[in-house]
């Protein structure tokens, strides 16, 4: 059974080999871009009310605050806090931020108001009720703002253990294999965020596959390319289908309209 996780044991293990990777580069180099436009289309040179749900290390929330944005940054992992808010101290950031130790579902009684812009990155397929969860968030968003999602694609999943022969496993169901400690719970169906997203008032602006080739390389060693190379080519292929639906993770974002 699939229970909320909290990553307070394997927070720096979490940080190395989750953001001090390949994959993690690729990961936060495609959704800037993403991100870049939504400032665009929000900030209008005013200060935005950010909420980094389930925010973990804040990379991508601290790159926000350093143009000077105010963020809320909620996690229900006081490790992951404790190691974000020294990353933040050392990047002179402090100013920008308030921390929230709760989960994500019970971030509302911790905001004054609602935001302009929620970010709800990695964290669905570690929970129990994912949609439920995505569902609160959208409802902190205030009318025009806008949510950023990023979730673990079961497409990416599925295709991934065709292409390794798990069929056994696949025809169990896929599911989660506990010895993996870092790799999530279960993956996201797309069309159910989109329909979530879409019922509760959201127009989506944009869609991005995270590692739409990377992660299904088989050797590393065989080709020829540099690493610079991998990263562009993710940068062209990661907008357009069938590419984009099958990243191993989807980044999604939509504007409020009511």
């Amino acid at each position: 059974m699939i229970e909320d996780r909290n990553f307070d044991d394997l927070a720096h293990k979490f940080a190395a080999s989750i953001y001090g990777t390949a994959k993690g580069e690729i990961r936060q180099t495609v959704v800037w871009q993403d991100i870049e436009q939504i400032l665009f289309t929000l900030s209008q040179d005013k200060v935005l009310n950010v909420l980094d749900a389930g925010g973990g290390l804040a990379q991508l929330s601290q790159k926000i605050a350093s143009k000077g944005h105010r963020v809320s940054l909620c996690d229900l992992s006081s490790e992951m806090l404790a190691l974000a808010k020294q990353d933040i101290i050392k990047n002179h950031l402090i100013e920008h931020y308030r921390f929230i130790h709760c989960p994500v579902q019970d971030v509302a009684e911790h905001l004054p108001a609602k935001v302009d812009l929620v970010l709800f990155h990695a964290v669905m397929e570690w929970l129990a009720q994912p949609l439920q969860a995505l569902k609160g968030l959208c409802e902190q968003v205030k009318p025009g703002g806008i949510i950023s999602v990023m979730f673990y694609n079961y497409n990416g999943l599925l295709f991934k253990n065709l292409i390794c022969g798990n069929l056994n496993h696949i025809e169990k169901g896929m599911p989660h294999r506990k010895r993996f400690k870092l790799q999530p719970q279960q993956g996201i169906k797309p069309e159910l965020v989109y329909q979530c997203l879409e019922h509760a008032g959201f127009n989506i602006l944009g869609k991005t596959g995270v590692r739409t080739f990377h992660d299904y390389m088989q050797d590393h060693d065989m080709g020829d390319f540099s690493f610079e190379q991998i990263v562009a080519m993710e940068q062209k292929l990661c907008r357009q289908e069938p590419f984009l639906s099958l990243g191993r993770y989807i980044h999604v974002y939509a504007q409020k309209t009511i």
